[in-house]
């Protein structure tokens, strides 16, 4: 079983999402626990504070060090402890692949303005962002990452191939596009060559269709596939 450690000051974010679809129905299999850990429990005054004036000045509250220092002491996690930031290296499906085959990991949720580095450099593990962005705090990042790396425990999905088949799983590359029922519709109708049974045609065009939309959306993922 995987298990989960979620530190952050709203551990009811994650309440709703957890309880739903894949997430929920592997927790209910036995596969994955998680533990939602309120940081405000590890403060010592009597505001439950996390947050303090940024030393140098500037604008912003900075949050800081000790309550995630002793929630980790609490925890004491076996596998990976990660930063949610923006100045983390972008999580890849290759994180998630790894991930996924730890006994435990904790991901730890800033908020506010930063957290005080010294949790990056002496507490965490590694530093993760989930893109080029920034957000009100980690919660969004950790609950992506969670679904990405549950969703890859074997049992997890019905239908094993339904994850070999998304993008980024075998390859660097996007996955070829989708279609169901009905054949047509509004005028549109689904390719010839995916109504026609013939499986081999069918893998060559979905191989090629990745491909072209790789080129036109993600070149990027092409020279990194090279570099590999």
């Amino acid at each position: 079983m995987l298990r989960i450690n979620v530190v952050t000051i709203f551990p009811d974010f994650f309440t709703g999402p957890l309880s739903l679809s894949i997430p929920a129905r592997a927790r209910a299999a036995g596969l994955v626990d998680f533990r939602l850990v309120d940081l405000r429990d590890y403060t010592h005054d009597r505001h439950r504070t996390v947050d303090d004036l940024p030393y140098g000045g500037g604008a912003g509250m900075v949050m800081k060090p000790e309550p995630f220092f002793e929630a980790v002491d609490d925890l004491q996690p076996a596998g990976p402890v990660i930063l949610l930031s923006a100045r983390g290296r972008p999580f890849r499906h290759d994180d998630a692949v790894r991930l996924s085959g730890e006994s435990e990991i904790t991901l730890l949720c800033g908020h506010y303005k930063d957290v005080d580095q010294r949790v990056a450099d002496h507490l965490a593990t590694e530093e993760i962002a989930i893109g080029d962005f920034v957000l009100s705090g980690g919660e969004i990042p950790a609950l992506a990452i969670t679904d990405a790396v549950v969703r890859l425990l074997p049992g997890a999905l019905g239908d094993h191939e339904a994850a070999a088949t998304d993008s980024f799983y075998e390859s660097p590359g996007l996955s070829a596009p989708s279609y169901t029922r009905p054949a047509e519709y509004r005028g549109h109708t689904v390719p010839e060559v995916l109504r026609s049974g013939d499986h081999a045609r069918i893998a060559e065009w979905r191989r090629t269709a990745g491909e072209r939309l790789t080129l036109e959306r993600r070149p990027d993922l092409l020279s990194e596939g090279d570099e590999g």
